[in-house]
């Protein structure tokens, strides 16, 4: 094992598996997805955020690397934040939509304008057959990107008015309600080894919850959907709840990887199915996720619909020529010890005289692009290198690098999916988070190596399973829709 990848590795005391088998086992003795707490499901709330919290606190995962919103970035955006709660707040007016669609606040540059690549189809489907739709849409970094549209409303004097509430209110804790987070708190301090103060995270997602639900339940009210498409549903509990308690459909579009280890998907729990705060229905990129999570929900409403983004501009980029090149694909909680372990293969391949046979490029996540040369020494280290190049951006397609890369590395990014989708060899670094990728790895579909050797020794003599692409990514049809929508 290199020493870079060993020294990060023997600092977690547990992996992902045994966190999660440890959550697992609580909320099995304590029922903690049918917790009542000020007459809400408190753990179906914090359920994400406590493990994520729980995984950084034990060094499993590293900090998220994104970019801070700075003071300066607060006040510029506070005028258009007014304009937007004024003139664009989804709760202004009173009349009907079929549809309304929450999309993911990040959005990446396509046929001209920032789209969410997830659920732009959508409208497309709607404005053709005739459906009316409203899209509400959140700030990404305090800021919204790409024009406005015609039907679109900005969600933030609901999230603004949530955080305000916050501030200014108490939350009254029963004794049984104080109980029943303390004796939690103890069995995750014992099993963990860590500080955590469950009292803080219960009480600002129970007043996020009530207020945000109150303010979707009046939008519900107003617009009388029949259906609310949702990208990131675990983040919008409140509007999820509020909408099946006004007998609206809620359809999950799936926007990342999906498995056993991620707890937005995954109740292992038999008492668990029928969660009240899980949407109905997800629409899926393809069988192959129907089979990687014990969803809360029955397996015939993960509908497999295909990825329509990644059909439309894949078809610029896969005749491209292959060439000897080495693609690392990058994540804010893992990127630190990536990038580390990128210059030490570059480095090593230096030294036996490989590097001019291979480039290297490290594509960084959209989060990592404004604090990367601060945060990523090896990185800074590693441009120096003649071969090595650091993508900081969005102007080069990643379609592109995954057509013309012969290898990929990466730990857990749905983006490895999609590079196998271009034949792209593919090694997963045993880091915090591998474990996502264990049924590639069982299928042999990919490879999983601990060190810089490893990768050394089986580039000449790569060897995988074949795979049939459209069990992971079905071929988007218009027509995959109608029957959702009864045509």
């Amino acid at each position: 094992m290199s020493k870079i990848t060993q020294e990060k590795l023997e600092k977690p005391e547990k992996t992902i598996k045994e966190v999660c088998d440890i959550i697992f086992s609580l909320e099995k003795k304590y029922d903690l997805n049918h917790m009542k707490i000020q007459g809400v499901y408190a753990w179906q709330l914090v359920r994400v955020y406590v493990y994520y919290e729980i995984a950084r606190k034990i060094g499993v995962f590293g900090s998220p690397q994104q970019g801070k919103v700075t003071l300066k970035n607060k006040i510029f955006s506070f005028l258009p934040f007014i304009k937007n709660s004024l003139f664009s707040n989804p709760l202004n007016g009173k009349y009907d939509k079929d549809v309304i669609i929450f999309d993911h606040p990040r959005k990446v540059k396509h046929n001209g304008d920032y789209k969410d690549i997830y659920s732009y189809f959508l409208e497309d489907y709607l404005n053709d057959f005739g459906y009316s739709y409203e899209l509400i849409e959140s700030p990404y970094l305090n800021n919204h990107h790409g024009k406005k549209g015609k039907f679109t409303k900005y969600n933030d004097r609901i999230l603004f008015g949530s955080y305000i509430h916050k501030k200014k209110t108490n939350l009254k804790l029963k004794t049984c309600e104080n109980n029943k987070i303390y004796n939690l708190q103890r069995e995750l301090i014992s099993n963990f080894n860590i500080e955590i103060d469950l009292f803080s995270i219960f009480r600002n997602h129970i007043l996020d919850f009530k207020y945000q639900y109150n303010k979707y339940d009046k939008l519900f009210k107003k617009r009388k959907p029949k259906y609310v498409f949702v990208v990131v549903a675990y983040e919008n509990k409140a509007m999820i709840a509020a909408a099946h308690n006004n007998g609206v459909e809620v359809v999950e579009l799936q926007h990342g990887t999906i498995s056993e280890y991620h707890l937005g998907y995954n109740y292992p729990n038999k008492e668990d199915k029928g969660l009240e705060y899980f949407p109905d229905k997800i629409l899926s990129f393809g069988d192959y996720w129907k089979e990687v999570a014990n969803y809360p929900i029955n397996e015939k409403n993960i509908i497999s619909i295909g990825f329509p983004y990644l059909d439309e501009t894949i078809k610029y980029h896969i005749n491209n020529q292959k060439c000897k090149q080495i693609l690392f694909i990058s994540q804010g909680v893992i990127g630190k010890y990536l990038s580390e372990f990128a210059y030490e293969l570059a480095q090593k391949f230096e030294k036996i005289g490989g590097c001019d046979q291979y480039n290297f490029i490290y594509k960084l996540h959209p989060g990592e692009y404004s604090n990367w040369e601060t945060n990523y020494d090896s990185l800074m280290k590693a441009q120096k290198l003649d071969n090595f190049q650091v993508i900081d951006n969005s102007e080069i397609s990643l379609y592109e690098l995954f057509s013309k890369s012969e290898y990929q590395i990466g730990v857990f990014s749905t983006a490895i999916y999609e590079g196998l989708l271009f034949n792209c060899k593919t090694f997963i670094l045993d880091l915090p988070g591998a474990e996502y990728m264990d049924s590639l790895v069982d299928k042999n579909y990919v490879m999983k190596v601990n060190d810089v050797d490893e990768i050394i020794n089986s580039i000449d003599n790569f060897n995988i399973t074949e795979y049939d692409n459209d069990f992971f990514f079905k071929k988007y049809k218009k027509s995959s829709l109608d029957k959702f929508f009864n045509r």
